[in-house]
């Protein structure tokens, strides 16, 4: 694909509206986000590790044609695709550690109220598809369509994931009541 040719001003002018989108993406968007993140991890380290990541790689394949819209929605998909890998990878670091003495380590349910903690805990047992699409539908209020989207799955599947998560977790949250 050939790119057009611009003047060397016009390309950095171009940069530069990249950047002060970005940069009004991150303003904006950052904290929620993170928030999404650590219900699907549980970690608020990992979650603000996996957000900068996200917002890194956007700004690494930056484009002066962003739509902004567009944008906020490859992030989500990017944070929740990120989210999912470190969910697996804390999975398997869990068992192939060797018994090493467990340090002392605030997580991210020690930092909140009781009744967040429990949420919490009860989105942590859920499968992954499921916690994915209770959060992008309770916590960022997207759409069957949106959230189909950003997970790449059927609407279908997304009703039948959030009617089977929504489920659990009220099982799990009147069982700890």
């Amino acid at each position: 694909m050939r790119v057009p040719a611009q003047a060397p001003a016009e390309i950095y002018a171009d940069l530069a509206d990249a950047d002060v989108a970005l940069t009004a993406l991150y303003d904006a968007h950052y904290r929620a986000l993170v928030r999404v993140a650590v219900l699907l991890v549980g970690c608020g380290a990992t979650a603000e590790q996996i957000v900068q990541e996200s917002f890194a790689a956007m700004n690494a394949n930056a484009c002066p044609q962003w739509n902004t819209g567009r944008a906020l929605s490859h992030l989500r998909a990017a944070v929740v695709s990120r989210s999912r890998s470190a969910s697996r990878h804390h999975i398997v670091a869990q068992t192939t550690t060797s018994s090493a003495p467990d340090m002392a380590v605030a997580t991210w349910g020690e930092l909140v109220p009781p009744e967040q903690a429990a949420v919490m805990a009860a989105l942590q047992k859920l499968p992954n598809r499921q916690r994915e699409v209770v959060v992008l539908r309770c916590y960022c209020d997207l759409s069957d369509a949106q959230i189909a989207a950003t997970i790449g799955i059927s609407t279908r599947t997304v009703k039948r994931n959030a009617a089977r998560g929504m489920a659990a977790l009220r099982l799990v949250l009147e069982g700890d009541s």
